[in-house]
Parts: C-alpha cells; sequence; structure tokens
C-alpha cells in the first residue's frame, strides 16, 4: 500500500490524443504527479509543448532512466500493449493499459502473470463503466430487479472512413489495430461481459463494405450467442455508416421488463418498462471524447486515474481488473476465429 499522504508519480507512453488525455487527467489531480512522457515520434511534432517535463522516444530509456515511477500508462497502438506493459511489470511499475490489453488471450496471460509475480497492479482502461446509465444498469442486474434475462442485443454502428484512416498510420492494420471490435466497439463488449457473464455457441457473418483500401479486416458484422449464465445475445456492428456515427446501444428483455440504453456512445437511456419500478433521475453522462471529424466514447478517463490512485492507496480496489480484461479479449479472439474462417475478402 501507498502513502496516503504521497503523490502518485505517473509516466505516459505514447502521446497521441488518448495520451495526451491521459496527461491532462494527471495533471488535473492533486494526488498525481506527470513526471514522463514517451513517444517514437519527434517532440517537436506532438503537439505536448506544455508538458514541462522529461521525454523518452523509447520505452527503454524511460524505464532505464533514474526517475521515480509508481505507473506507467500505455496508450500506444493496440499491438504494442501486451509487451510494452509486460516490460513495465519487469520494473516492479503499476501500469495502466488502454483497451486491449492485448490482441490474443495468450499475450494477456503473459501480461497478468508477471503482475502476479511482482505483485504489482494492471489497470485496464474501460471507462465506460463509468457513464451514469452504465451505473444504473449494473444495480439492476446484480439487484435482479428484471428478473431472467431473456434476450440482449448489442448494437454499435459508427463512422469511421478515410478522414480516420490515414495512409501509413497503424489504424486498419492487423499487426497494430486487430480490429474493429477491438479498437472502436472493446468498450461496449466490455459493459456487456461485465452484466451479463461470458458467452458461448457464437455464430456469425460478416464483410468489409466500404474499406475494402484501408484496413486489413471487417467493418462489420452480426453476432449471435448464448450466455453461459442463461439468455441469447447478439452484437450488430459496423463503421461503414456514411457520414457520421448512428448508436451504440443495448436493448434487454427480461421477465419483468425491458430496458434500452442508446445515443450515439450508450449514454442515454431510451426505455424503462419494468414491473413495479419507478425509473431514477440520473446523472448527466460525459460527452464523447472528441476527435475532429470523428468522436470517440465517453470522456471518463479522470475516472480511471482517481481509481488508480485510490487503488494505490488501499481506499478501493480497480474497477477493471486485468482478468476482465483479458477476458474481453478472449471473447474477441473467439468472434475473430470465426470471422477469419467465413470472412469474404
Amino acid at each position: 500500500m501507498t502513502d496516503k499522504n504521497k503523490k502518485i508519480k505517473f509516466a505516459v507512453v505514447g502521446c497521441g490524443h488518448i495520451g495526451k488525455r491521459h496527461a491532462e487527467m494527471i495533471l488535473g489531480n492533486k494526488e498525481a504527479e506527470l513526471v514522463a512522457l514517451c513517444d517514437v515520434g519527434k517532440k517537436e511534432n506532438l503537439g505536448i509543448e506544455k508538458y514541462d517535463v522529461p521525454f523518452f522516444n523509447s520505452v527503454d530509456k524511460l524505464l532505464n532512466s533514474s526517475l521515480n515511477i509508481d505507473v506507467i500508462n500505455i496508450c500506444t497502438p493496440n499491438g504494442l500493449h501486451a509487451s510494452q506493459a509486460s516490460l513495465v511489470l519487469d520494473k516492479d511499475i503499476h501500469v495502466v493499459v488502454e483497451k486491449p490489453i492485448g490482441l490474443s488471450k495468450a499475450s494477456c496471460e503473459k501480461v497478468i502473470f508477471k503482475a502476479l509475480r511482482n505483485h504489482k497492479h494492471v489497470f485496464a482502461v474501460m471507462q465506460n463503466r463509468y457513464s451514469p446509465p452504465s451505473v444504473w444498469i449494473k444495480e439492476l442486474i446484480e439487484n435482479k430487479v428484471l428478473g431472467d434475462i431473456f434476450m440482449v442485443q448489442l448494437n454499435c454502428y459508427w463512422n469511421r472512413d478515410d478522414r480516420y484512416y490515414k495512409k501509413g498510420g497503424w489504424k486498419g492494420t492487423q499487426e497494430l489495430d486487430g480490429g474493429t471490435l477491438f479498437t472502436q466497439f472493446s468498450h461496449f463488449i466490455d459493459i456487456m461481459y461485465w452484466l451479463f457473464g461470458d458467452i458461448t455457441n457464437i455464430q456469425g457473418k460478416f464483410n468489409n463494405f466500404t474499406h475494402q483500401n484501408t484496413i486489413d479486416f471487417e467493418d462489420s458484422g452480426f453476432v449471435s450467442f448464448d450466455f453461459i449464465e442463461g439468455g441469447m445475445g447478439s452484437l450488430n456492428y459496423s463503421t461503414a455508416i456514411a457520414t457520421q456515427n448512428l448508436e451504440s446501444s443495448i436493448t434487454i428483455i427480461a421477465k419483468k421488463g425491458s430496458v434500452k440504453i442508446g445515443g450515439q456512445y450508450m449514454n442515454e437511456v431510451e426505455v424503462c418498462h419494468i414491473e413495479g419500478y419507478e425509473m431514477p433521475k440520473l446523472k448527466a453522462s460525459n460527452p464523447p471524447n472528441d476527435y475532429g471529424p470523428y468522436k470517440g466514447s465517453a470522456a471518463n478517463h479522470h475516472y480511471i486515474i482517481e481509481n488508480v490512485i485510490n487503488t494505490l492507496k488501499g481506499r478501493t480496489t480497480a474497477t477493471t481488473n486485468a482478468l476482465e480484461g483479458l477476458k474481453v479479449v478472449d471473447i474477441i479472439e473467439r468472434i475473430y476465429a470465426l470471422r477469419d474462417k467465413t470472412l469474404i475478402k
């Protein structure tokens, strides 16, 4: 347990949109201190002039420096997460990993093994769990207010076009991106797993409608499955939506009623019809992360930093632990095993 009066010292690896958001949230927390930034890009091209901290152009140089670091936040391309997290853990430093922890269950297991061996925390970034509708529906499910779950439908329809997939970039590549479910929609698969547990009997159809020249994998899929704990579900997703994002929603059909959380980012309760239940007034959701021509999931990263600090100071536990992060990767990997057998290239 860390000294309760001591500031937690953070370094951020990866200085893109998300890395800078992590840096801002660290600076905004009175119990945190930003002590370093790291990126393979040239410092003058990264837009990080405002951060008056040492800069390193490799993870190895950062880890071999004389800096005292408690936590390193990994905000690099997906395919680098597991290997970089392992390097950090080898130095006995706690790690925060942007989604996904890795691009395979095996790579995640290696990270977890090192964390356990070195008695260090791995915090998986799944910030949508903090959105008021997510907190509310989690309480409903845990308290069995809906009764037996019959059907769950998860719809994720976003726009990701040539404004997003830059030529020569990592997004859209099999090696560093990994797939639409990893990069765009793993947050919502996490919510589904968080609420209803693991899945089995997976079936699906996949296609690449509009991204033949920009990505190495599917842009759309229909997936159906059963929940191990009861009920059946479906995941319908696409990044081929013209012009702008359409929706991210979850519809739950259960014995005592029906609920739908929708909006572009699963941030609005659209339907709540439950026997003998009155819908409470929820706090307003934070706006989505704004990346210019496109938007992402809710801007809840300050909660991640708070949770890391509170966990290290013994006040709470990790909101999303490494095992839960692994399970999301495991579910996506099993869906993609089916995709790789059926996708028409």
